[in-house]
């Protein structure tokens, strides 16, 4: 949507950092001056509450980061870190929504994309509250598998930790269900490794929660 004058423009006021796996790209209760733009990679968006880290999301290439920080109050309210190699451009926000303002287009794209993750951290977090914990981790494994690696196998990039902070529940309840899965053969673990087997029950579970 950018013609090439303004693509050169948002060249000259960016830069590429490559992150390896672990490395905090954002971290919550800084300012932001920049619009953060995942161009490969994988990362973890999380928050600190009084008690424990909760993982809102996990936000995969391409897609911005930061955008509501932006057009906000210019503090980043979350962490964001790589689970995976990750390649991110950091773009002058003064730049950015300039752009913004004299290129429609342009500008709807990026509602677009801003209304999108809305949407999906909306029903993420909707589906996950009305669910048992058996239902929140065939859900969590789904998601992984349709949305992120769209393959029945993949290595899963959280902790067992990482991955109760993503589901809402406790670490012991994470080990206890990937067991019962893997022993009833709805799902093979190798390590981190993980492949569904029977992705038609895992639906029915995550479904009735």
């Amino acid at each position: 949507m950018l013609d090439s004058c303004q693509l050169e423009e948002l060249n000259e006021h960016s830069s590429q950092v490559f992150y390896q796996p672990g490395e905090v790209i954002i971290k919550q209760d800084s300012l932001t001056n920049f619009i953060v733009y995942i161009k490969s990679g994988l990362v973890k968006i999380h928050t600190q509450g009084p008690s424990r880290e909760r993982i809102m999301n996990i936000s995969k290439a391409p897609s911005y980061l930061c955008l509501h920080s932006t057009f906000g109050d210019k503090i980043n309210h979350f962490s964001a870190t790589a689970l995976e190699p990750t390649t991110v451009c950091f773009i002058e926000s003064n730049v950015f929504t300039g752009l913004i303002r004299e290129n429609g287009k342009f500008a709807f794209e990026v509602i677009q994309s801003m209304g999108r993750g809305e949407l999906q951290n909306f029903h993420y977090l909707i589906d996950i509250a009305q669910k048992q914990n058996m239902g929140r981790i065939a859900h969590v494994l789904l998601y992984f598998a349709k949305e992120i690696y769209i393959s029945n196998t993949f290595n899963l990039p959280l902790s067992r930790q990482e991955l109760a902070d993503l589901a809402g529940i406790t670490r012991e309840s994470i080990s206890r269900i990937l067991h019962k899965f893997h022993n009833d053969e709805l799902i093979y673990i190798e390590g981190r490794g993980i492949t569904l087997k029977n992705e038609s029950v895992l639906k029915e579970i995550s479904e009735k929660g």
